[in-house]
């Protein structure tokens, strides 16, 4: 049945619409499976050397056996803790240093120089200097996470920030509003598209961030996994626990896109 709310081009527009995001989702899994049975045929018909660069049945393989020693599920785990851990500790950090910043004028003149200079830093050299301070446990990679991931945070966030309508701003300071005011009324609201940029960029570094905490210190996780099977050379093991990297990793970034959605519905 119709609704008679809508006109008739309004729900050809809204079939049209419809009908290209299930050609948009189509040709997603099209294209991976297009590039997963290349890869697979590449590799039986030796064009690619399957010990080298593994291939899709390999992997699975793998998996099963992972999963049959018992250990898949544990390895996940600890990475996956590692990563949301750090996330959620950059981003509420990120957040709060961004308010403090746009707090005050004199105080991100001053800092924001600093804050700039702390983000073009290679994290990674800082690994030893980690270990000596926090030891070789979970802290030391979970700090890595925070300490890759919270510069952009803060960063993403004061831009956003900083960006809310000045003619709002104006009527604010007009109307008397306090600086706790603005924040809460007017800033907060505005710069909600900004948080969910933040969240997105943050998913990507706090993977980048635990990974490269286990390549220097971990003795369980995908990252030492991948270091394992480097050292020993069971490519096949690095290409599995890729693949899980990449599975988790888009699967935290999809929940983010889903609670933006509901966020900006509201």
């Amino acid at each position: 049945m119709k609704n008679p709310t809508y006109s008739r081009e309004h729900i050809a527009y809204l079939k049209k619409q419809r009908n290209k995001k299930i050609i948009v989702h189509f040709s997603r899994v099209l294209l991976l499976a297009a590039v997963l049975g290349i890869w697979e045929i590449c590799a039986q018909c030796k064009v690619i050397d399957p010990f080298i660069t593994s291939s899709p049945s390999r992997v699975i393989k793998t998996l099963g056996n992972l999963y049959a020693d018992g250990t898949l599920f544990y390895h996940i785990g600890i990475t996956l803790m590692e990563t949301l851990v750090g996330f959620a500790l950059a981003v509420v950090l990120g957040y709060a240093v961004a308010i403090v910043l746009w707090s005050s004028d004199t105080v991100r003149k001053v800092l924001e120089p600093y804050v700039v200079v702390l983000n073009s830093l290679p994290k990674i050299a800082l690994g030893p200097l980690i270990i000596i301070w926090i030891g070789t446990g979970y802290d030391a990679i979970i700090f890595m996470t925070v300490l890759v991931s919270i510069i952009v945070c803060i960063m993403n966030m004061l831009t956003g920030f900083i960006g809310v309508d000045a003619t709002k701003m104006t009527l604010m300071r007009s109307m008397g509003a306090s600086k706790l005011t603005t924040l809460r009324k007017l800033v907060i609201p505005a710069s909600l598209p900004a948080l969910m940029n933040t969240l997105k960029v943050a998913v990507g570094l706090a993977w980048i961030g635990s990974i490269m905490g286990e390549y220097i210190v971990s003795k369980a996780g995908l990252g030492y996994l991948i270091v394992y099977g480097g050292q020993v050379f069971k490519l096949d093991l690095v290409m599995t626990a890729t693949f899980i990297l990449c599975v988790l990793a888009g699967g935290m970034y999809g929940i983010i896109s889903l609670i933006e959605k509901y966020v900006t519905r509201n």
